[in-house]
């Protein structure tokens, strides 16, 4: 690019002809306005660049701030952590004094949205995508395994006798249902195909794995309670303890490798083909109802406070006389959490532990941090018992 050098002004000594003096002033004249213009469309473009920059900038923050201000309000509602408040909670409301006459109620994570569904006998099992609610109800001396949506719709029955069923556990596709009713049996989703599995009236306490190949009961046919693993077809049989002593509530890891189980009042882990059993709790005192993190990498339980006392009701009694503590899944960093509590359960993500206490005169449940941080209420009821809960998968209808 070629630039042209504005003309020179005259000096004193220099001849003026006739208009080169005026033609000089006006070419100055009209080089000064260029300049300005110039200066004036860089510093327009300057400040044109300043406030767009200043919009991105204000525009990230607005949105950042009313995201925040978003979760926070929203988390001041619930005090739950991201995930959780997708979640909801089947539990068992009773009478103080009235026995086993429960009724099924869902609400959720936070306490909120309480729902009566109906009556129900034992605890709830939620299907694994939470859309299903599979529960046994005791109704006219009859005593079925029923299922319903998870907003209490659409309720079938599965069974048609008079049997006795106890454990009662989905698999992991949720096509079928293992139950026990004199022997474990497992049915479709819809209770169609019934097929027994074991025939030892005192089969019980199932659990089926998380890999779906396996489902852990508990039998005494060898003369005390053992751990048992079979396939869901019932082929394969076989004994994972051998004790002198009762071996009971089988709990897989979540990734299937392992089960978690109280032997002799004590919490004991072992892999999933009986090998490796090793001993967490070692403080003299009564510890059990162990219940896996989500990442498999802690232990929740209950440890007994002294004499137990036994009430009528799913909580009353063990609300008030035991303690939830924590623990590494090799059985480290045992701490305490709760000073009364029962029952612990986590929450799909992993960040609150649900349990049963008495603390507020009845058995309620209640919900903690994973810490034992922020414990509060969340039934809130005078008259009733409440316990048997069990957190949904996730997200529900």
């Amino acid at each position: 690019m070629t630039v042209t050098a504005p003309p020179r002004p005259p000096r004193p000594s220099d001849p003026v002809k006739h208009g080169e003096f005026e033609a000089l002033v006006e070419a100055l004249i009209e080089e000064a306005r260029q300049r300005t213009r110039r200066r004036r469309r860089r510093y327009v473009a300057l400040g044109a660049l300043v406030a767009l920059v200043g919009v991105a900038v204000f525009t990230a923050f607005g949105h950042t701030a009313q995201s925040q201000n978003a979760s926070s309000a929203l988390s001041a509602r619930s005090s739950l952590p991201a995930g959780a408040a997708t979640s909801k909670i089947a539990f068992i409301r009773e009478p103080l004094n009235s026995g086993y006459a429960g009724v099924l109620y869902v609400m959720n994570a936070d306490g909120s949205g309480q729902r009566r569904l109906g009556p129900a006998f034992g605890g709830a099992r939620w299907s694994p995508d939470g859309q299903k609610i599979a529960f046994t109800t005791w109704t006219n001396d009859k005593k079925d395994v029923y299922v319903m949506n998870a907003d209490g719709s659409g309720q079938e029955r599965l069974t048609s006798d008079t049997a006795w069923y106890g454990g009662l556990a989905w698999s992991p596709d949720g096509r079928s249902l293992a139950f026990t009713k004199s022997g474990i049996y497992v049915m479709n989703a819809d209770g169609s195909n019934q097929r027994r599995l074991t025939q030892d009236a005192r089969d019980g306490e199932l659990a089926w794995s998380p890999l779906g190949n396996k489902i852990a009961f508990v039998n005494q046919r060898d003369g005390d309670l053992e751990i048992y693993v079979m396939n869901p077809d019932g082929s394969e049989q076989r004994r994972l303890t051998r004790n002198t002593v009762r071996d009971s509530n089988p709990v897989w890891s979540p990734d299937g490798r392992r089960i978690a189980f109280e032997s002799n009042w004590q919490v004991y882990v072992m892999n999933a083909d009986g090998s490796g059993q090793r001993r967490l709790t070692r403080n003299g005192a009564r510890n059990f109802a162990p219940s896996w993190s989500p990442d498999g990498q802690r232990i929740a339980f209950e440890r007994r406070l002294g004499r137990q006392k036994y009430g009528r009701c799913s909580g009353c009694g063990r609300a008030s006389t035991f303690e939830v503590h924590i623990m590494n899944a090799d059985g480290s960093g045992q701490q305490r959490l709760t000073p009364r509590g029962a029952q612990p359960g986590w929450s799909p993500d992993g960040g609150r532990i649900a349990f049963v206490s008495e603390r507020d005169g009845n058995a309620e449940i209640y919900v903690m941090n994973a810490d034992g941080s922020g414990q509060r209420n969340l039934t809130r009821t005078r008259g009733r018992h409440e316990g048997w809960f069990v957190w949904s998968p996730g997200r529900t209808r």
